[in-house]
């Protein structure tokens, strides 16, 4: 295909994605104007249903949990992806080892930083908590698995930055991390079918909502998905930094033994 094609072809894509999106938009209401009757009801009957104060995670992980357990293994299928794409074959690693040596010359890594290295051991502890008040709250306040999951990713990706892959590695071993984000995606599977297995829908619950809408404990099994959810998620995410270390390692140890 020519030069002059490809522009062909990428004019008339843009330009037909952007009369859909022109066309889209005409039927959205004026900002701060609200049609959905699905969300004013449930924000009558969250509360007092299922024992929350916040009615979007009652939504994501129970009244619509089957949706939400869809966008969990979009984000599981795609770390597994991106995993296989980037773990390169040996051939392949020799290959952009030299590549990488003949653009980088003679530079060498900054030497790790005192500061930076005290700084980062107290975030992660910082990060680890706050992460899971909002795993664990997310029934509560705004947050949930998702957020949590998140957050907590960040706390080996602080220990990386104040040390080295190699301690990494040590405090986040790729078995665990791959063994963290299965059970997370099974959980969530297997909260589903404890409905099933007590004759009613998958999701739906059949745990006690909680002696008030204000308890850690409350929502049934929204907690237990919510928790989950972060695990699965904590862990895609610390996998794929595994992953791009565990090539950087393997690039010095050859560099070292040359």
């Amino acid at each position: 295909m020519s030069d002059t094609t490809r522009r062909v072809v990428l004019l008339v894509a843009v330009l037909g994605f952007a009369g859909l999106y022109v066309w889209g938009i005409q039927g959205l209401p004026p900002a701060g104007e609200y049609r959905g009757v699905y969300g004013k009801v449930l924000n009558h009957v969250a509360g007092t249903e299922r024992h929350v104060t916040d009615v979007v995670t009652a939504i994501n992980f129970d009244y619509r949990g089957f949706d939400t357990l869809g966008e969990e293994f979009i984000l599981f299928a795609s770390v597994m992806g991106v995993a296989v794409l980037l773990r390169h074959s040996e051939e392949e690693d020799e290959g952009d080892e030299q590549e990488e040596q003949d653009e980088a010359g003679d530079r060498a890594a900054p030497p790790e930083s005192d500061a930076v290295r005290v700084m980062g051991v107290i975030l992660v502890g910082i990060n680890v908590t706050f992460g899971l008040y909002i795993v664990t709250h997310g029934q509560l306040t705004p947050g949930g698995g998702f957020q949590g999951g998140v957050i907590l990713a960040t706390a080996p990706l602080l220990a990386y930055l104040a040390g080295d892959p190699r301690k990494f590695l040590r405090i986040a071993p790729p078995w665990l991390v791959e063994l963290g984000e299965a059970c997370g995606a099974a959980g969530y599977v297997l909260l589903g079918m404890l409905g099933l297995m007590r004759g009613g829908m998958y999701l739906q619950n059949v745990l006690p909502l909680g002696p008030a809408e204000t308890k850690v404990t409350s929502g049934g099994t929204i907690p237990l998905i919510n928790l989950s959810t972060g695990l699965e998620v904590a862990g895609g995410f610390v996998f794929l930094l595994t992953v791009f270390l565990e090539q950087v390692i393997a690039r010095r140890t050859k560099g070292e033994e040359k």
